[in-house]
């Protein structure tokens, strides 16, 4: 399995760091090579950037931060919502630390000064929990906007080879091609990561061989002197001759480690023992040799920088190499595509976006995931993107922005995560700090030197993300909030339920919230409408855990309301933020069963119950439920709308009655549809939230 998972891996996880060598050198060198040497100080810069970040910062350490099998930002979000009390919503429950894979394999260490201090800093900060949850969605934001750019910057720079072969191939008839091939990419998304990953690995196999057996032809051929590189004064040298240029080189120069976030969101699809084994066995030396063949070509060839890749390939290659870069090209945007799908995922179950249609693709791995709406979304912009700056160069000014901007916010994450929770020792953590966020500091100071040439794309990208992110969150909590300072106490629905006002029907009802504990106000505002209530009632409510999977022997947590006479349970629904939602089986024929299971395992309570005719009441309440469910099962669900109070302020009721309100009508997916819900035994209850 994980020799099958690795080979499908460099197919969908590895394209867009292996495709890098089309315009890294390009992008650096765009105005010439000015002194031989030069070559091997950025050469040994690629060394050392490819090393220190994919490799020891990714493959040994962030990979193990995975959440059982997860990754990306959320996934280390969770980790310390998990360990910590940091979640914006006050959900949390004791039994959700009953569930099997909630509680943390936690390192045994006297190093627990420091991590409780942590701690106790987030819990008692408000700024910090928000602080935290923002950091998070600027994460997610940058991701989802590295998607946009990494088609078009990886197909653009593959097609741009074939102006150098056919004069008769304009620059229009190159961003047309491009756009034609972005549109086919886009469109067999829907067959999901395990066949896409079957389609392209072999392609992208061959384009790993090829270009690392050119690589080592070009350095016997040209200059073998090249691999002095990896003497890391190289790089003191390079600065000392350019300086200021040297620093501005910095962001072609990190465009080599571009899609190496995509190693961590895409765990999920694979492992982590298949993605460390296909990256040092395959992809890291194929990408070193040819960069080194590279160098070696323009160390004879310095006119030839802004053509670096075709140019260093051999005559007889060209055609085969140019048909296999434009594929691998192709399958360099599957990268960020598939962790773009991931991480919404994760943020869709968070509560931090509108609930869009989330297609699993995959029996076998549930982390393979397909979003339409996304899917569609990710296309219209890589072709407007494609259209507007035509070239490589030019999206290369906004390409490493987003790159960098996440890798920092994954070390400032994975920096909580070795402290609080690995209790890792504080100098190790220092080290960590001074090494890669430096680095990645250094790295990042260059590309914003480019924002107005570009680099304000992916930040804009991300803005608008943020603003519908932060909207769905910031309303949904405050809907929350509401339900809990309105929420009846059961002695209040005991009493409604004795009262001669109210006219009892057979039957089962359902009544969906998301309020854990207390009865949600839906149910007040409906008993005062219609003054009649079923024989058994069932409030459910839906949540999310912060893990990857919750068990499905763990998924529903059943308790009574009231007296057992009553025939009122109150069910918490939980899903981890990768799990299915929709079923195999109808939700209403599972939540009947495991409600027939809670009532059956009463009887096993005790001994001495049984002794005292308690099993007799309980046999007497499941025929009560069975009865119910053959007069008929009743889903009531709550048809919110929210309007901010008339005394907000403008930034409060723009936020609520616009922004919050058109995603609503233009996103979201319902509730019935997520869970199935027969349109024939559906109740919309309509109430309106004054937040």
């Amino acid at each position: 399995m994980t020799l099958q998972l690795a080979f499908q891996s460099i197919g969908v996880v590895f394209g867009d760091l292996g495709t890098s060598p089309l315009y890294v050198l390009p992008s650096t060198f765009a105005n010439g090579i000015k002194d031989n040497e030069d070559l091997l100080g950025v050469l040994s810069l690629i060394y050392y950037t490819l090393t220190f970040l994919p490799m020891i910062k990714y493959i040994v350490i962030v990979l193990r931060a995975n959440d059982n099998g997860e990754g990306g930002t959320f996934a280390l979000y969770s980790l310390i919502c998990r360990y910590a009390k940091v979640g914006m919503i006050p959900n949390q429950q004791a039994e959700d630390e009953n569930v099997s894979n909630y509680r943390l394999e936690l390192p045994s260490s006297n190093r627990t000064k420091i991590a409780s201090k942590i701690k106790s800093s987030l819990e008692n900060s408000t700024f910090a929990k928000y602080m935290l949850l923002i950091a998070t969605m600027i994460g997610t934001s940058m991701v989802i906007g590295d998607g946009v750019l990494t088609p078009c910057i990886s197909v653009l720079s593959a097609m741009e080879g074939i102006m150098q072969a056919t004069p008769a191939m304009t620059r229009e008839k190159v961003v047309w091609l491009s756009i034609l091939i972005l549109i086919l990419l886009f469109s067999i998304q829907r067959l999901g990561s395990d066949k896409v990953g079957y389609i392209f690995a072999p392609i992208l196999t061959l384009w790993f061989i090829c270009i690392g057996t050119i690589g080592v032809y070009n350095i016997i051929k040209y200059d073998p002197t090249v691999l002095k590189a990896i003497n890391p004064l190289c790089i003191v040298s390079y600065f000392k001759r350019n300086k200021k240029h040297a620093w501005v080189s910095l962001g072609g120069i990190i465009l080599c480690v571009t899609g190496a976030e995509a190693f961590f969101a895409d765990i999920g699809h694979f492992s982590v023992r298949a993605i460390r084994l296909s990256t040092c066995t395959i992809v890291y030396p194929s990408i070193i040799l040819c960069y080194s063949g590279q160098a070696s070509y323009l160390r004879k060839h310095m006119d030839h920088g802004p053509n670096a890749f075709y140019a260093s390939v051999p005559d007889p290659l060209y055609w085969p190499m140019f048909v296999i870069a434009v594929m691998a090209a192709i399958i360099a945007s599957q990268a960020l595509i598939s962790g773009a799908f991931s991480i919404i995922q994760q943020s869709l179950a968070m509560g931090c976006f509108p609930n869009v249609k989330v297609v699993h693709t995959s029996a076998k791995v549930s982390g393979q995931v397909y979003i339409p709406e996304i899917n569609y979304i990710l296309m219209l912009f890589c072709i407007v993107v494609t259209f507007c700056f035509k070239t490589s160069a030019a999206i290369g000014n906004a390409y490493g922005i987003a790159v960098v901007f996440v890798m920092t916010l994954t070390s400032f994450f994975m920096v909580i995560v070795m402290l609080m929770i690995w209790k890792t020792n504080v100098l190790l953590v220092i080290g960590y700090i001074l090494v890669f966020v430096t680095i990645e500091l250094v790295y990042l100071s260059s590309l914003l030197f480019k924002f107005k040439d570009g680099g304000y794309l992916p930040l804009a990208f991300a803005v608008v993300l943020m603003c519908i992110m932060y909207t769905w969150n910031d309303v949904n909590r405050r809907k929350y909030y509401y339900e809990l300072e309105n929420k009846m106490s059961p002695e209040m629905v005991q009493d409604i339920i004795g009262s001669t006002n109210v006219c009892n029907v057979p039957g089962l009802a359902i009544f969906y919230s998301d309020l854990v504990d207390g009865i949600p106000p839906i149910f007040k505002h409906y008993i005062k409408n219609v003054h009649a209530l079923h024989s058994v009632l069932v409030f459910v409510c839906i949540k999310s855990l912060p893990i990857s999977k919750v068990p499905v022997e763990d998924r529903f947590l059943f308790n009574r309301i009231g007296s057992k006479e009553l025939n009122v349970y109150r069910c918490v629904v939980r899903y981890g933020y990768t799990d299915l939602r929709s079923e195999h089986e109808s939700f209403e024929i599972v939540l009947v069963r495991r409600l027939r299971e809670f009532v059956a395992d009463e009887i096993l309570v005790s001994q001495e119950n049984l002794q005292n005719g308690e099993s007799d009441e309980v046999t007497r309440t499941n025929n009560v439920i069975d009865q119910a469910v053959d007069a008929g099962i009743v889903h009531f669900i709550g048809e919110r709308e929210v309007i901010a109070r008339k005394e907000s302020n403008i930034r409060k009721k723009f936020l609520i009655n616009y922004g919050y309100n058109f995603l609503v009508k233009n996103l979201r997916q319902q509730t019935s549809k997520v869970f199935d819900v027969p349109h024939q035994r559906m109740v919309k209850v309509g109430m309106i939230y004054e937040l």
